[in-house]
């Protein structure tokens, strides 16, 4: 993100003039959420905080039918000679079909696709980022004025930890406020590395188990005949009205503090989040928070779009959900669609809800079904993405609105100590295999246990294993564990792989790039 001095009648308005006018909104803004808190909540408050986004003219448990295709988790399009198709699988992917019957959608999207990529090569690039004199920037360059910036995260520990390290990075080197709005068991991981932190509700194991069979909350029909939509679309409708509170809400999200009745010897990030109002002066989100767009724009504020993998539509390389059967499309064009399947597919499973979200919670006009895939895209939204560019290099069809930044570490090995008895196996013989599947929650997993056990034992004769019990339930108590095996719990990567002779995982963003290091 970057700033720029306000301009008025096309003269430049002096940076402590700036300063000023927003120290005076943040006093203004501060006594009026003093006069609410005294009046008591606002109709529109308590409103917001009980608003049902599931049901229309339906009761909870059903679910409306799809704006695209007759069932949900498919999208099939033959009119015309298209010959697209799209659908969820029980394993988590995508499948994709294109049987172009007369090569019209080659004709359609390859010029468009062209024209697109000629677009890139030939914009301005982005404006220059203010770089701290410490970190190599120029002396006497005036810094961004502190923000209040708000990280929305949706996923796992291994979504959350990267956004942790960045928050940071925010508040220590620039000296901004910074709020993670993410799940509520993730509230003393924050707090413990110095971040004010906001709860916006979703059990994220629960969430994990569900993405595994429907990646990006795109609902298969299995999953909507089992009842599990229902259940996970009451979670989305949670959380992003979390996301939306997180925005302008005082507290943590999860107590009912009055900033008058803490002790004047309370400090840090808890302490802040109770008595200083909060109005967020732009947003960091992951995608699955969903709620980051539309919050912008009630708020007038800008956003920023940050992943440890690709979303962005590209001719590159297909979507990382996908799974591309057949195609006789060109495999650029193949590529390209992916993404807009897949968009289609997760608009298709939650779009009412995100609709009545605008309506009901920020007094917007509900998005078009049909606009509504590839908002981002077009509306040019900037996007990070938080992997190094030696992995996965930036393609040629992003423009200078996304960027690649490279992974990013927090180091917690620096203060870690190990369990004595974690010490003692790995002091009892060679580094051993580490073998874990972290935020992937597994149907039987004493049968996954079972079966690593059993691999550990035919592995050069018995190969000392380091198994992690992640969210999967791995290792049950009733489970005999082999002596040449050691059950973790959690351990932080950074300190954990300098220890083990080979990494065994699932191939999560944290993990792969805490494995690289």
């Amino acid at each position: 993100m970057t700033t720029q001095t306000p301009v008025e009648n096309d003269q430049f308005v002096p940076e402590t003039v700036a300063q000023h006018s927003m120290l005076q909104q943040a006093h203004a803004a501060a006594a009026a959420a003093s006069q609410t808190e005294t009046a008591g909540p606002t109709r529109q408050e308590v409103l917001l905080q009980q608003t049902d986004l599931l049901t229309a003219d339906v009761s909870d448990d059903e679910v409306p039918p799809p704006p695209y295709g007759d069932i949900y988790g498919e999208i099939r399009n033959e009119k015309d000679g298209l010959g697209t198709s799209a659908s969820v699988t029980d394993d988590g992917r995508v499948n994709i079909r294109i049987n172009q019957l007369n090569r019209r959608l080659s004709q359609v999207f390859t010029p468009a696709l062209r024209d697109h990529l000629k677009s890139v090569q030939d914009s301005s690039p982005a404006p220059p980022t203010y770089i701290p004199p410490s970190l190599g920037g120029e002396e006497g360059a005036p810094p961004p004025p502190p923000l209040n910036v708000v990280i929305q995260v949706v996923g796992s520990r291994g979504d959350v930890q990267p956004f942790v390290a960045l928050g940071k990075v925010l508040k220590e080197t620039y000296g901004h406020r910074v709020r993670l709005a993410t799940h509520p068991n993730f509230k003393e991981f924050v707090q413990e590395n110095g971040l004010e932190f906001f709860s916006i509700g979703g059990d994220p194991s629960q969430l994990m188990a569900f993405m595994v069979k429907n990646p990006g909350l795109m609902p298969g029909f299995r999953s909507l005949a089992s009842g599990d939509v229902g259940r996970r679309r009451r979670d989305v409708a949670e959380y992003i009205q979390g996301c939306w509170r997180s925005c302008y809400e005082t507290g943590d999200g999860i107590t009912n503090d009055n900033a008058s009745d803490q002790s004047v010897n309370d400090h840090g990030p808890e302490a802040t989040a109770r008595s200083f109002p909060f109005v967020a002066d732009c947003i960091i989100a992951n995608p699955p928070s969903f709620a980051h767009v539309h919050c912008a724009e009630k708020l007038g504020i800008p956003l920023h779009i940050m992943f440890t993998m690709p979303y962005s539509p590209t001719q590159a390389f297909p979507h990382p959900l996908a799974n591309i059967q057949s195609s006789n499309a060109d495999p650029q064009l193949t590529n390209y669609i992916s993404y807009v399947m897949i968009e289609a597919l997760t608009w298709q499973g939650l779009g009412d809800i995100i609709n009545r979200f605008r309506a009901k919670c920020l007094g917007l006009d509900p998005v078009s079904m049909i606009w509504a895939p590839g908002m981002l895209q077009r509306l040019k939204i900037p996007h990070t993405y938080c992997w190094s560019p030696a992995l996965i290099s930036k393609p040629k069809d992003w423009g200078p609105h996304i960027s690649i930044s490279g992974f990013y570490f927090l180091n917690l090995a620096s203060g870690y100590t190990p369990a004595s008895d974690l010490q003692a196996f790995l002091d009892a013989g060679p580094p051993p295999i580490y073998i874990g599947f972290g935020s992937i929650v597994l149907d039987d997993p004493n049968a996954m246990t079972e079966l690593i056990f059993e691999a550990a034992k035919k592995i050069a004769g018995g190969q000392r294993v380091l198994l992690s019990k992640g969210w999967g339930g791995m290792g049950a108590d009733e489970l005999h564990v082999p002596e040449n095996v050691f059950m973790l719990g959690n351990v932080p990567h950074d300190w954990l792989f300098k220890q083990v002779s080979c990494v065994v995982h699932h191939g999560g963003a944290g993990t792969t790039a805490a494995g690289k290091l």
